[in-house]
């Protein structure tokens, strides 16, 4: 059965917007590393767009990025949407009952299924189906953007806490 985990990159304003900040080298491997081992990605739209950037080889990109990206492009992405018509390579689009749908990726799907943004995060918390919530909290205030908790606040449970690099606090939590 697979589980369900949504995390972002988050300000300490609560703030999600990936042009105020981004990882270090340090979490950025860790990123690579943890994409590695994925069962696969759940999108929402718009967080699919962004990252449809990493569908093909860029001249400037660097050893991490170019490994990132070949990560990335080798798990299974199911993008949530009622107006995208079509979606690139290793994805499949998911347009009628996000519940059902869902149901059936956690039950059919060993390993773990990333989550991605944070208005997909919202419905799939509304409907219990998020297992685990990750903030990656940055020394950064926004003072805007999109929040992390788009919706409702779920009881939760801290489960660990780690440092990453020198200024990033990961941050575990399972539902209470």
């Amino acid at each position: 059965m697979a589980k369900l985990v949504f995390g972002m990159n988050q300000s300490l304003d609560g703030y999600v917007d990936h042009t105020g900040f981004g990882p270090d080298a340090t979490l950025f491997q860790h990123f690579i590393d943890q994409t590695r081992g994925l069962a696969g990605s759940l999108y929402g739209r718009r967080l699919y767009e962004i990252m449809s950037y990493w569908d093909e080889d860029r001249p400037e990109w660097d050893e991490a990025r170019r490994d990132f990206a070949a990560a990335w492009r080798s798990k299974p992405k199911w993008v949530v949407s009622r107006s995208l018509k079509t979606v690139g390579p290793n994805a499949t689009l998911i347009e009628g009952d996000l519940a059902a749908a869902v149901h059936e990726l956690k039950a059919t799907v060993d390993g773990e299924i990333e989550v991605g943004g944070p208005i997909l995060a919202r419905s799939l918390t509304e409907l219990g189906l998020i297992d685990e919530y990750r903030i990656y909290l940055h020394p950064v205030v926004l003072g805007g953007g999109a929040p992390f908790f788009a919706g409702p606040r779920p009881p939760l449970r801290l489960v660990s806490s780690d440092r990453i690099g020198e200024g990033v606090i990961k941050l575990i939590y399972a539902p209470a």
